[in-house]
């Protein structure tokens, strides 16, 4: 019976890379795709008449312009224009990554219910980021390595061992700097630690280590890797598995706001309130044993919402009647344009509006922007800056 799975594992893989190959030919890599000078214009935060007018008085680069006409920018290019409004600006900054005494935000996204929407939420906050220009981490922590696939590499074709954050929190001498096992994603700005099935590693050696009294606890470890490379970037987000395990207690103590996924259907809330108990005891001991949590924020994520399902809205009206302000007063909603995306390995972000119905990408992108720019709002917040 195991050469059956294994079998069907390696024909799983083998297929799954031959579709990558034909996605993204001709050397199977993602690349993003340019944005239009009304979608430029949107991300830098000015008028689309202004961003003309830059282009026609030679400041910052230049667009590629089709037969037609229409201007697109680079994602590089956009960030240089940023640069040059920041630089002969006098009040507005354009360029928004943190200084002075601002510290790096590591976001957290959890619960131990699969199918909350945990790596979604990640990826498109980690990608909603970075075109905005923050210089972000995305960190799989999930040994499934969704993630991991969503931007490019094939966890069992791309990882190799000892790539993955494992290497950075191991107990043994195998043990590798942070910074080895970054890598660069094709969104200028976004880095990757990727993940795969090595990360279960940890689950099983962290309770001999606390037999042996390990120097470092376990609880620990994620935060001190983390800190060796927090000055390179001013977000990080992490995608934690579906179980509250030692990673995931880990990355709880690493984090500095939780972002909890909730799908608002009587289960997934049962669940989550198993997750919020047991989280509870397991990190009180954590604190009595010298662990730091600090968070600035906690916010609860209402994801893969359907307003016009009634059972659903008043769900959402529970949680907001309980939780009041902990829950985003933006709602992801459950999306054909999302699921669509996904297919193909990309995020909403990733795929332009002409490729699906503009009321339906229009409609998802706007939640999305919701979700995402209320985060940006609450990372602003803790800097001490205006939302």
């Amino acid at each position: 019976m195991t050469e059956v799975i294994a079998g069907d594992g390696a024909a799983l893989s083998e297929e799954l890379q031959a579709m990558r190959a034909a996605l993204f030919p001709p050397v199977a890599q993602k690349t993003l795709r340019s944005f239009s000078s009304l979608e430029s214009a949107k991300l830098i935060g000015i008028a689309d008449a202004y961003l003309r007018q830059l282009s026609l008085n030679g400041k910052g680069p230049q667009p590629a312009v089709t037969p037609n006409g229409r201007r697109s920018y680079t994602l590089d290019q956009i960030n240089e224009i940023r640069a040059v409004l920041d630089e002969n600006s006098k009040g507005r900054r354009y360029v928004p990554r943190r200084r002075g005494d601002e510290h790096c935000q590591v976001m957290a996204v959890v619960n131990f219910k699969g199918g909350s929407g945990k790596t979604t939420t990640a990826a498109h906050l980690a990608q909603y980021l970075a075109l905005q220009g923050y210089r972000v981490l995305a960190v799989d922590l999930d040994p499934q390595a969704s993630l991991t696939a969503l931007h490019g590499y094939q966890p069992e074709y791309d990882v190799a061992a000892n790539e993955t954050m494992y290497a950075a929190i191991r107990y043994d001498d195998e043990r590798r700097p942070m910074s080895d096992v970054i890598k660069p994603s094709y969104i200028p700005g976004l880095d990757l630690v990727p993940g795969n099935l090595e990360l279960m590693e940890y689950e099983h050696e962290t309770p001999r280590a606390l037999a042996e009294r390990s120097s470092e606890p376990f609880f620990g470890r994620v935060a001190t890797a983390l800190g060796t490379v927090s000055d390179n970037y001013d977000v990080m987000v992490l995608d934690c598995p579906p179980q509250l395990g030692y990673l995931t207690l880990g990355a709880l103590c690493a984090s500095t706001g939780l972002l909890i996924t909730a799908h608002p259907q009587m289960l997934d809330i049962m669940s989550m309130c198993q997750f919020l108990l047991m989280a509870s005891d397991l990190l009180g001991v954590v604190q009595d044993s010298g662990g730091d949590l600090d968070y600035d924020f906690i916010r609860y994520v209402v994801t893969r919402f359907e307003p016009q399902d009634a059972p659903q809205t008043q769900m959402v009206g529970f949680m907001r009647s309980l939780f009041r302000e902990r829950v985003l007063t933006n709602t992801m909603l459950k999306s054909t344009a999302i699921s669509d995306a996904g297919l193909s390995k990309q995020t909403l972000y990733e795929v332009g509006r002409e490729n699906f119905s503009k009321n339906t990408y229009d409609r998802a992108v706007e939640s999305l922007d919701g979700v995402n720019s209320e985060i940006e709002g609450l990372i602003r917040q803790a800097w001490g800056r205006a939302a």
